[in-house]
């Protein structure tokens, strides 16, 4: 098979990708072999690539493509999820655009165009994580909506229903205005920021005077009084809800506010009279300790409410402006609310003053430009106490492994606080809940079909008719489908202990961020004890956040997240691939430049260039040289050992670590010696022909490389394993297996001796380099007293182009020296060197060093330094010292031979 001069990822990444799939290489079903399981995170069915899911997806083709090659029977599913806020918000925004409200449609109608939006729509990014070759079992896509994921969310509703374990209540939520949606806990990104604290004057109802206003204040009681009369201050960041309240709380143990009790208080520009309520819950030491009770409006605030028996008056429309049980504002918008509510009550006297005040504000986590409101809401909610208590054990237990582990605080902390999820979204587009009402009363059943709904409805009430059930009108919270995937995906709600479940779960390893570790890793871990009794996968590899090189977070807002799919146009699918992961440690953020993109193209060619030189020598049978018999054990033996490396690194899942040891052994083992202790020699300036005993071995060593890189770099890898030898038709490297012995303790020895010879000849390098002596020129090696890797000789004499290696008892007077651990080499240079630059260069050098050392001397004799140094400080400059000394006297040595 012929390649071309020049590595060209757009000739070969296709074309191999191509021959995968019509080869079902990616395929799997349950067999005799031990099965490796990944399921993909589900990206947004309408999403597009970007950096998050490059770095995500090559971790987990890494990990698949490297099971198939131990044997395994790997089989990575790929699937979408349907996303209901998100997909939901882009058809709006495109009916919009059409002039087409939502509120004009129907469900039904509304469906057919979120329907005709995903079909449109959806798939693109699956596409695209084909260009970054991506091995998944094409064959089991799946999506979150699609009938028998449908079918097994809807069951498990109604059996968590029927134990008891989801309930509807008027409870509470996190209101998203603009999805008009409630949302979970953890679907509530807080944000830091830039805030005022309002200082509201409540004056109180109905007192003309204090009789005792001194002897108050003498006990400590803060009392304002102006000329209106007496007023309590009530500091909020969120006037705008004052219309809400229905009173205001003290704590009945704090000494400023005793002259409160009792009394009540007037809500300013609003009117309203309301009572002074007392509960510890308030902190005393908080602004003035008075705290306006908003009961529709603050999950606080509602449980003083349900305490106190307050009245609830709700002046948010679910939109987010004010409704008309507010006598003020009626249609504003929240934002514009406060700007002109703060505006009125200064004009009015009514506010005490005003502070900049930093606070946290939640915000949506599918809408980031949205606030949040706490909002009361009839929802539907899952009990989670019984689910934490089931998620817990494995993960502490290590039963389930969580790289880092430092993760599983995060999991625990939430774990051991956990609320009720609500699973209710008010939303068309997902899984609509199976609860049918049938009376005025809304009195309700939950059933799978409207016809188990029916019989159910009438064992209650017998005159219920099909014409009288009402379908709720929300649907499910995405990830009420997403925390059944390892299970739905192989059909295993639907239809319990069939084959595919049984061999497939649990999955193996999960890949995922640590960002959605309460949304989705817990809540499977949860489903997985629930339905399956055991959890879902056996190890979480929890990825960081791409970041660019300044650290900041990707985004598009910013400008500094590329096209995933540009980069792959730019510098190949494996360059892009061997970027990402050359800055990917298991949990630590990852800052992405593409000068690493441009550093894995650049191996690229280093392996492609690497081949065409093997390829291109000529062979010939014949005795293999000594050198070569060296060269040929030892890098047997260096694969072995990186072989070893890459199996620790992987068994703890540093994957970029073994990404290094793969890209060195290539890179500095094999082509910058292994290939130079072998390549043929020139003869009158043709190449010699190498001995066919070591050709094959060399292309021996290329084919175990190649398979160690495949994981990494399945497109060139698979190009040039198919150029190495002929192969059949259906044949790849993904699935030719990499088995490797571990080395013996003889090539343990003889890699420890190499690397003795390789700074030999490095030495020997240098002072080529240092002596501006040609690469071409031979040179003599003395070698003082003895020479212990005398066995490699004929190696280093064509490493380090030398006519010989001598054994002397004292070196050349014109010799450069240099050190090996003990033992001392010199290459005589003879009249190779201008004798009087080299004493010059020399004595520049001794004046420098016996600077330095007079330095180190005087702080030796200072006693203070001595005395009061750490001991390890003063033992460095000890060693100073006396470098300096040796150096020095090898330097006047030098000079003194050179003068001669």
């Amino acid at each position: 098979m012929e390649i071309a001069s020049k590595y060209d990822p757009k000739e070969v990444e296709g074309k191999w990708y191509q021959y995968w799939l019509d080869n079902k290489l990616f395929s799997s079903k349950p067999d005799g072999r031990e099965p490796y399981t990944v399921v993909i995170p589900p990206p947004n069915v309408t999403g597009v690539l970007h950096m998050g899911h490059m770095l995500n997806n090559t971790i987990q083709d890494i990990l698949v493509r490297r099971a198939r090659m131990e044997g395994k029977n790997a089989c990575w599913v790929p699937g979408t999820d349907h996303a209901s806020i998100a997909t939901e918000a882009k058809v709006v925004k495109k009916l919009a655009s059409q002039g087409i409200k939502k509120r004009d449609l129907t469900r039904e109608q509304f469906l057919e165009h979120a329907w005709d939006w995903t079909n449109e729509h959806g798939g693109i990014i699956l596409k695209q994580l084909r260009r970054l070759g991506a091995s998944c079992d094409w064959d089991r896509t799946a999506f979150t909506m699609d009938e028998k994921r449908s079918e097994s969310v809807i069951k498990v509703f109604v059996d968590l229903y029927n134990k008891g374990l989801i309930y509807r209540g008027l409870r509470m939520v996190n209101w998203d205005p603009k999805a008009l949606t409630a949302l979970s806990t953890e679907e509530v990104i807080y944000k830091e920021e830039q805030s005022h604290l309002f200082h509201l004057k409540y004056y109180v109802d109905g007192l003309a005077s204090l009789d005792n206003e001194e002897a108050l204040k003498a006990e400590g009681n803060v009392i304002h009084k102006d000329a209106k009369g007496y007023y309590a201050v009530v500091a909020t960041t969120r006037p705008e809800t004052i219309m809400g309240d229905t009173a205001m709380c003290i704590n009945p143990k704090d000494p400023k506010n005793q002259w409160l009790k009792g009394r009540k208080v007037i809500v300013p520009l609003v009117n309203r009279v309301i009572p002074v309520i007392e509960d510890r819950y308030v902190d005393i030491e908080f602004g003035t300790g008075c705290l306006k009770v908003t009961p529709a409006h603050d999950t606080n605030d509602y449980m003083l409410g349900k305490t106190h028996n307050l009245e609830t008056i709700d002046i948010f429309n679910a939109d987010g402006t004010i409704s008309d049980q507010s006598t003020l504002y009626v249609g504003l918008d929240r934002f514009e609310c406060r700007k002109q509510i703060a505006k009125d009550l200064q004009e009015a006297g009514l506010m005490e003053k005003i502070e900049d005040y930093v606070n946290k504000v939640g915000y949506s986590e599918r809408n980031p430009d949205t606030a949040i409101e706490p909002r009361l809401s009839l929802q539907w909610f899952l009990k989670m106490q019984h689910f934490a208590d089931i998620a817990l054990p494995p993960v502490m237990n290590d039963e389930l492994k969580f790289y880092p582990a430092k993760y599983k605080n995060t999991y625990k902390n939430w774990l051991e606080n956990i609320q009720d999820w609500c699973i209710s979204r008010q939303l068309w587009w997902g899984h609509r809940i199976p609860a049918y009402y049938y009376n005025d009363n809304d009195d309700y059943v939950v059933a799978e079909t409207r016809e188990e709904a029916l019989k159910l409805a009438q064992q209650k009430d017998a005159s219920v008719t099909d014409a009288d059930l009402r379908q709720d009108e929300d649907a499910l919270d995405t990830w009420f489908s997403s925390w059944l995937w390892p299970i739905s995906l192989f059909d295993g709600i639907n239809n319990p202990g069939n084959e595919e479940i049984k061999y497939y779960y649990p999955t193996s390893d999960l890949v995922t961020g640590p960002d959605i570790i309460f949304f989705w890793v817990a809540r499977m871990i949860m489903a997985g004890e629930e339905y399956m009794g055991t959890f879902p996968f056996k190890n979480v590899y929890f990825t960081g956040i791409v970041r660019d090189k300044l650290g900041r977070k990707m985004s598009k807002s910013l400008g500094n997240s590329p096209d995933p799919i540009d980069l792959i146009e730019k510098f190949g699918a494996d360059g892009v691939r061997m970027g990402m992961m050359l800055s990917a440690p298991a949990g630590n953020d990852i800052l992405f430049d593409e000068a690493l993109c441009e550093q894995g193209r650049n191996f690229n060619n280093k392996i492609w260039n690497a081949f065409r030189l093997v390829k291109g020598w000529q062979v010939a049978d014949g005795a293999v040289s000594a050198t070569n018999k060296t060269a040929v054990a030892w890098m047997e033996a260096r694969i072995k050992q990186a072989n070893e490396e890459l199996k620790d690194h992987f068994s703890k899942y540093r994957i970029n670590d073994a990404l290094m040891t793969v890209y060195k052994l290539f890179w500095d083992e094999f082509s910058q010696w292994y290939l130079e202790m072998v390549k043929p020699a020139y003869k009158d300036g043709v190449q010699q022909p190498i001995d066919r005993e070591t050709y094959d071995a060399t292309l021996r060593f290329f084919e175990l490389l190649l398979k160690m890189l495949h994981p990494f770099m399945p497109f060139i890898t698979e190009e040039l394993w198919q150029a190495l030898y002929e192969r059949k038709e259906g044949e790849s490297i993904m699935r030719d297996s990499l088995v490797l012995e571990a080395p013996t303790a003889e090539e343990l020895k003889l890699i420890e001796n190499i690397e003795q010879v390789k700074l030999v000849v490095s030495g020997v390098r240098t002072v080529r380099s240092q002596k501006n002596i040609a690469p071409k020129e031979q040179l003599t090696l003395q070698t003082v007293g003895q020479n212990q890797f005398e066995a490699y000789n004929d190696v280093i004499k064509k490493m380090g182009n030398l006519s010989s290696i001598d054994v002397v008892e004292a070196k050349d007077p014109s010799a450069s020296a240099f050190m090996v651990g003990t033992d001392e080499f010199a290459v005589p240079l003879g009249d190779l060197i201008d004798v009087a630059a080299e004493i010059q260069k020399m004595e520049a050098q001794l004046k420098h060093l016996e600077g330095f050392k007079a330095g180190v001397e005087k702080k030796l004799s200072n006693e203070r330094f001595v005395q009061n140094a750490p001991e390890a400080v003063v033992a460095l400059e000890r060693k100073k010292l006396a470098d300096s000394e040796e150096k020095i006297a090898a330097l006047k040595e030098s000079i003194n031979a050179l003068k001669k």
